[in-house]
């Protein structure tokens, strides 16, 4: 069983900055991929970043160079680093790992950017 938890959600005003941290517990041997997602309200869910096995990055182009995804693999934690936040970027941040091509998501962090 893989357990993800994630924190550093919160409010911030634009232009600001938040680091978001999801932590990995439990059998998470055989990662393909982990991914940042996020869904506004009446959105549907996107994907906003993605860190490969092979440590390839990807960033969907509304926050490429503001966003860096990055992990800390003695601790299990991959963090998503939020620069230069809009109030467009406010929504609901969910980590989801993908082992042996499964699917296993967090619980979900707000992230609300005032303008």
């Amino acid at each position: 069983q893989v357990q993800l938890v994630e924190s550093g959600g919160g409010l911030v005003q634009a232009g600001g900055s938040l680091r978001l941290s999801c932590a990995a517990s439990g059998n998470i041997a055989g990662i393909n991929a982990i991914n940042w997602h996020r869904q506004a309200p009446g959105k549907r869910r996107e994907l906003v970043a993605s860190i490969t096995a092979g440590r390839s990055t990807n960033y969907a182009d509304s926050v490429k160079g503001r966003f860096t995804i990055s992990t800390n693999n003695v601790k299990n934690t991959v963090y998503l680093q939020m620069n230069s936040l809009k109030p467009e970027d406010t929504a609901v941040y969910y980590c989801n790992f993908v082992i042996r091509y499964s699917n296993y998501w967090g619980q979900g962090t707000q992230v609300t950017v005032s303008s």
